[in-house]
């Protein structure tokens, strides 16, 4: 993960729990299933710190909706495209430094709570 420098803010957004196309199997091409994402974003808070104006700052609700509307209404094969796809929404916000984003597949594996794949950017 990206280091913290002063000025900087780190965003989390946890277990985000979204139901969307993702498999390979028959089972999973029909029916949605349940992933959770996780994401980290690093921005310049300088302004929004100093302001405490939202129009300073960067909306975690906003990417939130455009993860959301993007896992909803799509389909994956694999973990990696989701996970890459949802990377892509996110560094769409011109504010994001780093962002790093986390999803789990539960019960992809019999005998596991879950597999993820974890994915990260910078600029």
């Amino acid at each position: 993960m990206a280091r913290l420098e002063p000025g900087m803010a780190r965003i989390r957004i946890k277990d985000l729990r979204l139901r969307t196309y993702i498999g390979i199997n028959d089972d999973e091409i029909k029916n949605k299933q349940d992933v959770l994402i996780n994401i980290t974003v690093l921005y310049p808070a300088a302004d929004a710190v100093n302001e405490n104006d939202i129009e300073h700052a960067l909306n975690y609700r906003t990417i939130t909706k455009a993860v959301i509307r993007h896992v909803e209404e799509n389909r994956f094969a694999l973990l990696e495209r989701l996970t890459q796809e949802v990377l892509a929404v996110v560094m769409e916000f011109p504010q994001v430094r780093y962002a790093e984003v986390e999803i789990d597949k539960p019960h992809a594996l019999r005998f596991a709570e879950s597999v993820s794949i974890t994915l990260s950017e910078h600029r």
